[in-house]
This record gives structure tokens, C-alpha cells and sequence, in this order.
């Protein structure tokens, strides 16, 4: 049975339960501890904890009165909803009931439990899997890897539509207008044609250009004449993920996980693996994210429409827009509604 959009839901019900079918990271896995931890996916308020090692993602309310459990704490069986003390555990079952505790515990006082992955330091939620055939988890290159570092930013919060800021992820145009003061070129600014490949999750972009990737206070600089490749991979409906080819074997990954907390809240997850500059202490490369992440802010919170148009005709498109004429594509595809302005 399908579940049913929360109350107050900003989304047109059977995009959200085409969204609900595919995974969103809601944390960071070092984020979230035995103590009751709240997140929001898709207007769902989810409840996080961890119990004997595993990862519990749930509705955020006690099935007897309805008070968020987010409220509540937690000792070594489970989290305890502050009202009546009522304990919940591994797969959200309730285990104790102080009122009556030589009761049978009757199966409808277990929690909502959604299905969960951890991966690339982040927890996953799939709010309502397809029967016999489950979305995959975007995959992400080199996270395994020997010899490369794994880092999880901390998440960056916007208030706008997850489309709208994953295309500009996609988007390579805006580099010498936006992100001069981070790693781009003010002069530097045509974009070589390139052509986006369609792949069973979405599509794949190698993009080559003299734009560098070194950030702008970088002594480093890459050999004369050196093209950098950018290797995208699209995986719908919001996670971006890009592969930077710097001089030689040096190699930058970062995931671009928009996590749709609304329809006009995202919330941004970016893992990042790298092989090089390994003794740079993490909290720069987070410092250097946000600061590249801010510099989008004002643009993705302020687009009109709010919502991403999937009807090519809404908005004019310039040869450089490949990669968003492709996610537009691929969202289309995928059957979204009158809610992406189709």
C-alpha cells in the first residue's frame, strides 16, 4: 500500500509519491546518535536514532497520543516518548509500556519505520520503496578508493526548490559570474559545446575547459594549455554528483545531494573524496564548500518560477544549457507533474 502525503504537504500528491520511491540523505551518519534526532523529507517530520547499531528512521510522532518523539530521549533499548514513557526500539517496535508493563504490547503502538542505507557518510530514507523493484542509491566515484580521503561537509541549508538548485550544480555558464572569488575566471567565460549521454539513472557530462579548479588564493596553477575535465554524472531526481581531473592523477569528487525537506526548503548534503592535498585539514575544505554553496544562494532562493519548468517553451535556453535541457528531460520522463510546471 502506497503511503499518503503528510498533511499540509507542498507537493501535487503523485509527485510526491513518485519522489517518496527514490532515496534522499535527510543526515550526516556522525550527526545522528541514540538520542532521538528530528529531520524533515518531503514534509514527512522523521525521527532518527540508533539502537544496537542500527539506523531507525520513522514518523516523528508516538502512535499513542501523538507526541513527536523528538522530544523524547533515549537509554540503551531505544528512545522514550516524554509523555507516558512509552519505549521504542529496533525497527521502530515499541518494547515497554511503564503503565502496564506485564501487558502484551499490541503491534499497532510500533512506530512508522521507513527503509534507511548509510552511505558516503550520510543516512539515506526511502519513504515508500516500489514493491519488486526499489530505486537504487546513487553511486559515487572513488569514495572507496585507496589513497583517497572521505570528507562529509556539513549540510547548507536553502530556502528553495532541490531542482533548482541541483541544475545549477549541472550548470557550467554561470562559473565566470558567480564563483570569482572562490576558484572561477571573470574572463573566462565561453563554454566549449559538450553533450550530455543518457544513463539508466539519468545522464553522464565530460565537460572540458580551461576554467581551473584551484581555489582563487591558490599558489598552486596546472601546466600551460591544461584542459581540466569535469565528469558528471546525473542521478535523478537530485543527486549530482561531479569528478574534477586535476594535473596528472589527481582527482576532486563531490556529491551534490539535494534533499527536498519541501517544496521550497532544500536541504544540501555534499560528500567529498579526494586523493590529493591530504594533509589540508578538513574544516578548510568544508570552510571552501560553503563559501562556493553561498555564492549560489542568492540566485537558486530567488528564480521565478520557484518550481524547475520541465516545459522547455516556459523559459529561453542558450547553447550552454545542455545539461539543464537534459535534467529537465529526465525529470520529464520520469512523469513529473503539474507541480514542475510541465
Amino acid at each position: 500500500m502506497n503511503p499518503t502525503p503528510p498533511a499540509h504537504c507542498t507537493f501535487e500528491p503523485d509527485d510526491w509519491l513518485r519522489l517518496a520511491r527514490h532515496w534522499h540523505p535527510v543526515a550526516r551518519t556522525c550527526d545522528v546518535s541514540a538520542a532521538p534526532t528530528k529531520a524533515v523529507l518531503l514534509d514527512e517530520q522523521l525521527v532518527l536514532y540508533r539502537v544496537k547499531g542500527q539506523v531507525v528512521a520513522a514518523r516523528d510522532v508516538c502512535p499513542h497520543r501523538g507526541v513527536p518523539l523528538t522530544l523524547g530521549f533515549s537509554d540503551e533499548e531505544g528512545i522514550i516518548c516524554p509523555y507516558h514513557g512509552l519505549r521504542f526500539g529496533e525497527n521502530g517496535r515499541c518494547n515497554r509500556i511503564p503503565s502496564s508493563p506485564d501487558q502484551p504490547i499490541p503491534a499497532k503502538l510500533n512506530l512508522t519505520p521507513y527503509a534507511v542505507e548509510e552511505r558516503y557518510g550520510l543516512i539515506w530514507v526511502c519513504l515508500a520503496p516500489e514493491e519488486g523493484s526499489p530505486a537504487p542509491l546513487p553511486e559515487m566515484p572513488h569514495w572507496l578508493d585507496d589513497g583517497f580521503q572521505q570528507i562529509t561537509c556539513p549540510p547548507f541549508d536553502v530556502e528553495g526548490f532541490a531542482g533548482r538548485q541541483v541544475e545549477g550544480f549541472l550548470d557550467v555558464a554561470h562559473f565566470a559570474w558567480i564563483h570569482t572569488d572562490t576558484f572561477a575566471d571573470p574572463n573566462n567565460q565561453v563554454v566549449p559545446a559538450y553533450n550530455p549521454v543518457e544513463t539508466a539513472h539519468g545522464f553522464t557530462v565530460d565537460y572540458w575547459s580551461t576554467v581551473g579548479n584551484y581555489p582563487a588564493s591558490s599558489d598552486f596553477r596546472a601546466p600551460e594549455g591544461f584542459s581540466w575535465l569535469r565528469h558528471f554524472e546525473m542521478h535523478l531526481p537530485f543527486t549530482a554528483t561531479l569528478t574534477i581531473h586535476f594535473p596528472g592523477e589527481a582527482r576532486l569528487v563531490i556529491m551534490n545531494a539535494a534533499s527536498p525537506v519541501s517544496a521550497r526548503k532544500t536541504r544540501m548534503f555534499a560528500p567529498i573524496a579526494r586523493n590529493f592535498d591530504l594533509h589540508i585539514p578538513v574544516e578548510e575544505v568544508h570552510a571552501f564548500n560553503h563559501r562556493v554553496f553561498e555564492e549560489d544562494r542568492l540566485m537558486v532562493e530567488t528564480q521565478r518560477p520557484e518550481r524547475l519548468p520541465l516545459d522547455l517553451t516556459l523559459e529561453a535556453h542558450i547553447p550552454a544549457d545542455r545539461s539543464s535541457i537534459a535534467y529537465r528531460r529526465g525529470l520529464k520522463k520520469m512523469g513529473f507533474g503539474e507541480f514542475f510546471l510541465v
